[in-house]
Protein backbone atom coordinates (compact mmCIF):
# COMPACT_ATOMS: atom_id res chain seq x y z
CA UNK A 1 0.00 0.00 0.00
CA UNK A 2 3.16 2.20 0.99
CA UNK A 3 4.30 1.26 -2.86
CA UNK A 4 0.87 2.07 -4.42
CA UNK A 5 0.44 5.49 -2.39
CA UNK A 6 3.77 6.66 -3.48
CA UNK A 7 3.65 5.74 -6.84
CA UNK A 8 0.39 8.19 -7.34
CA UNK A 9 2.16 10.73 -5.62
CA UNK A 10 5.61 10.56 -7.42
CA UNK A 11 3.55 10.33 -10.76
CA UNK A 12 2.05 13.40 -10.48
CA UNK A 13 5.27 15.40 -9.29
CA UNK A 14 6.79 14.14 -12.17
CA UNK A 15 4.09 14.94 -14.13
CA UNK A 16 4.35 18.88 -13.36
CA UNK A 17 8.04 18.86 -13.07
CA UNK A 18 9.81 16.64 -15.33
CA UNK A 19 11.28 19.20 -17.99
CA UNK A 20 12.76 20.25 -14.48
CA UNK A 21 14.60 17.49 -13.18
CA UNK A 22 18.44 16.37 -13.77
CA UNK A 23 18.99 13.98 -16.22
CA UNK A 24 18.33 10.27 -14.38
CA UNK A 25 21.19 8.10 -14.81
CA UNK A 26 20.71 4.56 -15.15
CA UNK A 27 23.39 4.24 -11.61
CA UNK A 28 20.97 6.19 -9.46
CA UNK A 29 18.83 2.77 -8.07
CA UNK A 30 22.82 1.09 -7.71
CA UNK A 31 22.70 1.84 -3.70
CA UNK A 32 19.62 -0.14 -3.57
CA UNK A 33 20.85 -3.23 -5.46
CA UNK A 34 24.04 -3.18 -3.42
CA UNK A 35 22.25 -3.23 -0.44
CA UNK A 36 19.81 -6.21 -1.35
CA UNK A 37 23.23 -8.10 -2.36
CA UNK A 38 24.21 -7.14 1.23
CA UNK A 39 21.29 -8.09 3.16
CA UNK A 40 20.70 -11.48 1.23
CA UNK A 41 24.58 -12.64 2.08
CA UNK A 42 24.18 -11.01 5.25
CA UNK A 43 20.72 -13.55 5.59
CA UNK A 44 22.16 -16.78 4.06
CA UNK A 45 25.31 -16.41 6.69
CA UNK A 46 23.02 -15.55 9.79
CA UNK A 47 20.64 -18.46 8.83
CA UNK A 48 24.32 -20.40 8.46
CA UNK A 49 25.63 -19.54 11.75
CA UNK A 50 21.81 -20.11 13.62
CA UNK A 51 21.62 -23.53 12.04
CA UNK A 52 25.08 -24.74 13.16
CA UNK A 53 24.29 -23.91 16.44
CA UNK A 54 21.06 -25.05 17.08
CA UNK A 55 22.28 -28.36 15.50
CA UNK A 56 25.22 -28.36 17.78
CA UNK A 57 22.53 -27.91 21.42
CA UNK A 58 20.77 -30.39 19.88
CA UNK A 59 23.58 -32.54 19.62
CA UNK A 60 24.80 -31.74 23.37
CA UNK A 61 21.28 -32.00 24.45
CA UNK A 62 21.35 -35.88 23.70
CA UNK A 63 23.75 -37.54 25.86
CA UNK A 64 23.52 -41.33 23.47
CA UNK A 65 24.79 -40.04 20.47
CA UNK A 66 28.69 -39.15 20.49
CA UNK A 67 30.17 -36.02 21.41
CA UNK A 68 31.56 -34.38 18.19
CA UNK A 69 33.67 -31.35 19.28
CA UNK A 70 33.12 -28.98 16.29
CA UNK A 71 33.66 -25.72 17.77
CA UNK A 72 30.73 -23.08 16.54
CA UNK A 73 31.13 -19.77 16.57
CA UNK A 74 28.22 -18.57 18.65
CA UNK A 75 25.67 -15.25 17.23
CA UNK A 76 25.56 -12.20 19.64
CA UNK A 77 21.81 -11.67 20.50
CA UNK A 78 22.28 -8.08 19.97
CA UNK A 79 23.48 -8.48 16.57
CA UNK A 80 20.20 -10.30 15.45
CA UNK A 81 18.16 -7.68 17.13
CA UNK A 82 20.07 -5.17 14.97
CA UNK A 83 20.23 -6.80 11.59
CA UNK A 84 16.21 -7.19 12.51
CA UNK A 85 16.00 -3.72 12.93
CA UNK A 86 17.83 -2.91 9.76
CA UNK A 87 15.28 -5.95 7.98
CA UNK A 88 12.45 -3.95 8.83
CA UNK A 89 13.48 -0.46 8.04
CA UNK A 90 15.01 -1.46 4.56
CA UNK A 91 11.84 -3.49 3.68
CA UNK A 92 9.73 0.03 4.08
CA UNK A 93 12.96 1.46 1.86
CA UNK A 94 12.36 -0.70 -0.88
CA UNK A 95 8.89 -0.34 -0.63
CA UNK A 96 9.21 3.73 -0.76
CA UNK A 97 12.12 3.74 -3.39
CA UNK A 98 9.48 0.95 -5.97
CA UNK A 99 6.61 3.23 -5.36
CA UNK A 100 8.72 6.13 -6.70
CA UNK A 101 10.76 4.38 -9.73
CA UNK A 102 7.03 3.46 -10.55
CA UNK A 103 5.92 6.57 -10.57
CA UNK A 104 8.51 7.40 -12.67
CA UNK A 105 8.39 4.58 -14.94
CA UNK A 106 4.17 5.68 -14.94
CA UNK A 107 4.64 8.91 -16.63
CA UNK A 108 8.23 8.37 -18.80
CA UNK A 109 6.84 4.80 -20.29
CA UNK A 110 4.00 5.86 -22.24
CA UNK A 111 6.35 9.08 -24.02
CA UNK A 112 8.81 6.76 -25.11
CA UNK A 113 8.12 7.76 -28.72
CA UNK A 114 7.27 11.59 -27.63
CA UNK A 115 10.45 12.86 -25.37
CA UNK A 116 13.70 11.98 -26.28
CA UNK A 117 15.15 11.69 -22.74
CA UNK A 118 12.27 8.57 -22.00
CA UNK A 119 13.60 6.14 -23.60
CA UNK A 120 16.98 6.14 -21.22
CA UNK A 121 14.67 7.42 -17.69
CA UNK A 122 12.42 4.35 -18.67
CA UNK A 123 15.52 2.29 -18.40
CA UNK A 124 16.63 3.73 -14.80
CA UNK A 125 13.00 3.17 -13.88
CA UNK A 126 12.89 -0.25 -14.67
CA UNK A 127 16.09 -0.65 -12.99
CA UNK A 128 15.07 0.99 -10.24
CA UNK A 129 12.41 -1.14 -9.43
CA UNK A 130 14.29 -4.62 -10.03
CA UNK A 131 16.94 -2.79 -7.23
CA UNK A 132 13.90 -2.04 -4.59
CA UNK A 133 11.92 -5.06 -5.83
CA UNK A 134 15.36 -7.04 -4.21
CA UNK A 135 16.16 -5.11 -1.42
CA UNK A 136 12.17 -5.91 -0.15
CA UNK A 137 13.12 -9.54 -1.20
CA UNK A 138 16.37 -9.56 0.60
CA UNK A 139 14.99 -7.46 3.99
CA UNK A 140 11.54 -9.76 4.17
CA UNK A 141 13.87 -12.63 4.41
CA UNK A 142 16.77 -11.61 6.87
CA UNK A 143 14.02 -10.40 8.70
CA UNK A 144 12.52 -14.26 9.03
CA UNK A 145 16.21 -15.41 9.78
CA UNK A 146 16.41 -13.48 12.95
CA UNK A 147 12.85 -14.79 14.14
CA UNK A 148 13.04 -17.07 17.31
CA UNK A 149 11.85 -20.49 16.23
CA UNK A 150 8.93 -21.89 18.22
CA UNK A 151 9.73 -24.54 21.13
CA UNK A 152 9.02 -27.93 20.99
CA UNK A 153 7.26 -27.67 23.76
CA UNK A 154 4.79 -25.29 25.71
CA UNK A 155 6.66 -23.97 28.82
CA UNK A 156 3.13 -23.91 30.51
CA UNK A 157 2.10 -27.31 29.49
CA UNK A 158 0.78 -28.80 32.26
CA UNK A 159 0.04 -25.72 34.72
CA UNK A 160 -3.65 -24.71 35.13
CA UNK A 161 -4.96 -21.51 36.18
Amino acid sequence: MLAVGLAVASWLLVRALYGQLPPLDWWLPAPLGVLAVAEALGARTLRARLAALREARSRAATPSTPAQDVPVRPVEPMLVARLAVLAQASAYVGAVFAGVWAGLLAHVGPAVGHLQAAASDTVTALIGIAASGALVAAALWLESVCRVPPQDHDPTEGVSA
